[in-house]
């Protein structure tokens, strides 16, 4: 459901009746008629679609965590919210951008749609940006030849699952995020896609090696071994983006979690 058009036609119905009440019929109603319902609901409705439409579409758009894939930065069940205009200002519905401001950064945590069915929003972790040489050989990171910093903390506990996964602290960028890798996961990426730059891509037995092309970014997700992203699906192309998350407001299972992020 592509929630950015249905509010942008509600907006342009509610408009349109306020507009040809305000303009041509309320002038030819008697002083003390009362308002038809549909120009009392329509008119009624416009100011609050519109300051809803702008919000979501240049400055933040919330959104609910479905999967473990972000583990243990973002769980299962949070409420997130998106700033919209961090990587410039882009036309709602056709997502177009007008007017540049900045571009995504290594370990930022970006919104964007997926490459293989837009009509979907995915969210994991900026990893190489266009240009970049990444290489995720036997679940080490390593950026343009430089193995990335990565210390090694307390294993975490899936609560949901009961099960122990290896847990790091990687420097990406400017700043430190969690991760996690499984023992028992294998290193190489199983049933790679044949997405647009494929060829940019070397797959072996120890994982994947990756050239990111001009005007792509190349995304993982924090719970290595349980994500479904760039090393698979591949690169995410520059029209596709959503917007930086930023901040965690809401989640019903854990009120600890709000503003966690």
């Amino acid at each position: 459901m592509n929630f950015a058009l249905i509010l942008f036609i509600l907006l342009l119905v509610s408009g349109a009746i306020w507009a040809t009440d305000a303009l041509i019929l309320r002038n030819r109603r008697a002083v003390d008629a009362k308002d038809p319902w549909w120009v009392e609901y329509g008119a009624s409705f416009f100011p609050v679609i519109l300051i809803v439409f702008v919000l979501r579409s240049f400055i933040v758009e919330p959104f609910k965590i479905p999967s473990g894939s972000m583990i243990p930065t973002l769980l299962v069940g949070d409420f997130i919210l998106v700033n919209k205009f961090t990587y410039g200002i882009r036309l709602p519905v056709i997502n177009k951008k007008i007017i540049d401001i900045n571009t995504p950064q290594r370990g930022h945590v970006m919104v964007f749609r997926y490459p293989e069915d837009p009509s979907l929003d995915y969210i994991k972790r900026v990893v190489g940006i266009p240009g970049d040489k990444i290489a995720y050989q036997n679940k080490r990171l390593t950026i343009n030849g430089h193995p990335l910093e990565s210390t090694k903390v307390e294993d975490y506990l899936h609560p949901e699952r009961v099960y122990f996964s290896k847990q790091f602290v990687e420097k990406l960028g400017e700043s430190e995020h969690r991760l996690l890798n499984d023992e028992d996961a294998p290193s190489f990426i199983p049933d790679p896609s044949h997405f647009p730059n494929r060829e940019n891509c070397l797959y072996n037995n120890a994982g994947v090696i990756c050239t990111v092309p001009p005007g792509h970014y190349f995304m993982m997700g924090d719970n290595r071994d349980n994500s479904r992203d760039s090393r698979v699906w591949g690169f995410v192309p520059e029209e596709n983006i959503v917007g930086r998350a930023f901040f965690i407001w809401f989640n019903f299972s854990d009120l600890k979690r709000i503003g966690s992020f």
